[in-house]
């Protein structure tokens, strides 16, 4: 279209003379008296008509012209895109064909095996965090707790392993229960032995600003007529109960446990591990005596070298314990003692 207009716009110029000295003939005819005034108007009207005819033809032909290029215009940018088109699967199709090799060739390096690492890595973190939803949404609709419980896992124990206390708990109904280390797990195990309506818990703790921290905890709770948390520092453990452990590393206070007795249930979970090598041994030959015949030790963490390795000696030295590996997260063993 706007090449049409073009060139309308370029031959105006040409035939505008033209026509306007082809109306004037008539008319100075008429004016010198060489025809008459009314074939002077007859013979304005037959111009006028043939150049309206001269016209349309102009403008058809002109049209005819610029559909022709139009058409033609039309024909070459299809090709042109076609074409692009056609290059540009191609290059798709060998940039896809490189990342095929590519891949090829990664699966023979060392990269791959760091990735399924990874990857296993974050499928089995969510499968542990899966686990835990669940054993905490177990433990809060089987124990009759409160709105807000502190916080399990990281330096606590995980929820999975307090399901499991809570499980013994029911299942022994101990009447006394020791806790090595304290604080959220002293709360949960507070409540499942006021579900059991029977027992009570000794939680103890080295650190004595944690140890009033827990009782805060267990107080705001309203346990403390069936949880106690007792202070013990860390000292050197007595010749009769090291049993080939390093005498430099320390565990609890021995004198803040002498009037403990009938113990059904010991949870180990302290001191940290930062203390020393294997520095949770002593908690079986220090409670062991008092422990009644069919008592259970649930000693948590024990996926770690230093728990397992303490664990073979447990066994070696006390032969009446009988070890059981729970698939918990931190990894719990669970020493029963048959006494016949």
């Amino acid at each position: 279209m706007n090449s049409l207009r073009r060139r309308i716009r370029r031959l105006l110029p040409l035939v505008a003379p033209a026509g306007l000295a082809v109306f004037a003939t008539p008319i100075v005819l008429g004016g010198f008296g060489l025809i008459t005034w009314g074939e002077v108007v007859v013979g304005t009207a037959v111009l006028l008509l043939g150049a309206l005819v001269c016209a349309l033809g102009a403008a058809l032909w002109l049209t005819r012209r610029s559909v022709r290029e139009l058409s033609t215009s039309v024909r070459t940018q299809t090709r042109t895109v076609t074409e692009l088109l056609g290059r540009d699967r191609l290059e798709l199709a060998r940039a896809l064909d490189e990342v095929r090799g590519e891949v090829a060739d990664l699966r023979g390096n060392a990269l791959p095996k760091a990735v399924q690492t990874v990857v296993r890595a974050g499928t089995r973190q969510g499968r542990d965090d899966y686990e835990q939803q669940v054993a905490w949404s177990e433990l809060r609709g089987h124990l009759d707790v409160a709105p807000f419980m502190p916080p399990l896992r990281g330096w606590a124990a995980s929820p999975d392993v307090l399901r499991l206390l809570v499980r013994i708990i029911e299942r022994d109904r101990p009447a006394l229960v020791v806790e090595c280390g304290s604080g959220a797990s002293s709360v949960w195990i507070g409540y499942a032995l006021r579900k059991a309506g029977t027992g009570r818990l000794v939680a103890i703790e080295h650190d004595a600003r944690y140890a009033e921290l827990s009782r805060d905890l267990v107080a705001a709770h309203s346990l403390e007529d069936v949880v106690e948390i007792r202070h013990a520092p860390l000292a050197p453990v007595p010749a009769e109960y090291a049993d080939g452990v390093s005498a430099d590393v320390p565990w609890y206070d021995t004198e803040v446990l002498v009037d403990l007795k009938g113990i059904g249930l010991v949870f180990v979970d302290g001191p940290p591990q930062a203390t020393g090598v294997e520095a949770r041994h002593p908690a079986v030959p220090v409670l062991l005596p008092a422990c009644e015949d069919h008592a259970v030790f649930v000693l948590d963490d024990a996926a770690r070298p230093d728990e397992r390795s303490l664990g073979e000696r447990w066994l070696a030295a006390h032969p009446d314990l009988v070890r059981t590996e729970e698939p918990t997260e931190k990894g719990a063993h669970v020493f029963t003692r048959n006494v016949r």
